[in-house]
């Protein structure tokens, strides 16, 4: 058995900023993100990690702590997440203001006056703060408030930063009592197949495949190749200032919707037996893609690891445990005969050129994915003689509608 996982939760917050502090906030992100960019140039160069933070808290306009903060961040980046620019090499730079991050009662201090308000105090700068009242929702303000005054909750790392041009705080709080379930004590194991403009799901008992679903979202893709265009245009006429502000609207429209379909994934799955989310490890995905200039630069911007992140935190949040399985004849393996042959697959559709059954090629994958899950959790892999049909929706900006069913008879 593994050790059951704390739950871990980002409280959103605007900030009420008392006096005129917020240019002094506004100044400060953009010494972080300056922070950030000089961590990801030296980590280039192949300075000693290690040796980075303490480098460049001798020339930042930041409180030491907070520098830390921002350098760790940054070489986590260059170590686990990639972008790619238009030439197919990797740029992890940022432009604007960027979220300033520091720990708890070392970078920002939280506290509750008499009237039940939390008030807040970031230091912006060395020995200059910023104070002021924080407003919200109330379920965050409840759960920030049960922080500050029992140990159910641990307040940890927050970032503020600026969206829309509004301040705002965002609060990690850890639950020290609730935990996410066990992930061998798991009954249905829901695999996820994440593609360029949809994602499957299956869900996988001892009873055979319980479930199936296909979420479209090609407006991801259509979007990213209009902003694309759009960025290629402004930059063609050296206006740069319009190109930060396009790149800024794209990032936030892809990540309004994968926080969409991330949540309809993880309540889909709440749906069966003690559930547990199986993905894919994509992490070296990137370095292996090389289908030349126009394709590379479409599979190098999917936010396949995003979307990825976001379901399993919600998911934990809600106690679902998350495993990742290597990828490797996921989409090629035939679920009902095993027969494994890249010619097995053309686009949507899959068809065994062994026991010759049909499906839809993604759900077929989602399928692999989840007994591929199941092996790694040592259960017992039950006999596939039949799939059920293939349910898909298409999420838009006001929720999940229903597209046409698709049964794997007809792919």
């Amino acid at each position: 058995m593994s050790d059951p996982q704390a739950l871990v939760k980002t409280l959103d917050f605007q900030l009420n900023i008392q006096s005129d502090n917020e240019s002094l906030l506004y100044d400060a992100t953009l010494e972080a993100r300056s922070v950030y960019n000089e961590s990801i140039r030296l980590a280039k160069q192949d300075v000693d990690w290690d040796a980075i933070s303490s480098r460049i808290a001798d020339d930042s306009n930041l409180v030491k702590n907070t520098t830390q903060c921002l350098v760790s961040k940054a070489l986590g980046a260059m170590e686990n997440y990639y972008e790619y620019d238009d030439f197919g090499l990797p740029s992890h730079t940022k432009d604007g203001s960027y979220p300033l991050r520091a720990n708890y009662e070392e970078g920002y201090n939280l506290s509750l006056t008499d009237d039940r308000d939390v008030t807040f105090r970031i230091s912006a700068k060395p020995y200059k703060h910023v104070k002021g009242v924080l407003e919200g929702s109330d379920a965050h303000l409840d759960i920030l408030k049960t922080a500050l005054e029992s140990d159910e909750w641990k307040i940890g790392t927050a970032e503020a930063l600026f969206h829309s041009d509004n301040p705002e705080l965002h609060v990690n709080v850890t639950n020290t009592e609730q935990t996410v379930r066990d992930k061998y004590d798991s009954r249905t194991l829901v695999g996820v197949d994440v593609n360029e403009d949809n994602v499957a799901l299956s869900a996988l008992s001892e009873d055979g495949v319980e479930n199936t679903l296909v979420i479209d979202f090609p407006e991801i893709k259509f979007e990213r190749h209009r902003y694309f265009t759009m960025r290629k245009r402004v930059q063609n006429a050296g206006k740069d200032s319009i190109h930060d502000t396009l790149e800024g609207r794209e990032e936030r429209f892809v990540h309004d919707r994968l926080h969409k379909v991330s949540r309809h994934i993880v309540e889909w799955s709440q749906q069966f037996e003690k559930p547990c989310i199986v993905f894919e490890d994509l992490k070296d995905m990137r370095d292996s893609i090389d289908y030349g200039v126009r394709m590379n630069r479409r599979l190098h911007h999917l936010p396949f690891r995003a979307l990825q992140y976001y379901t399993s935190s919600k998911a934990a949040f809600e106690g679902i445990p998350t495993v990742w399985i290597n990828p490797e004849y996921t989409s090629q393996r035939c679920p009902i005969c095993g027969h494994t042959e890249r010619a097995n697959r053309s686009k949507k559709r899959f068809k065994c050129k062994d026991c010759e059954h049909q499906d839809h090629s993604d759900r077929g994958a989602s399928v692999n994915i989840a007994v591929k899950g199941i092996k790694k959790l040592d259960g017992n892999v039950p006999a596939l003689n039949s799939l059920p049909t293939v349910r898909k929706v298409r999420r838009q900006a006001s929720g999940a509608v229903d597209a046409p069913t698709v049964t794997h008879d007809t792919v």
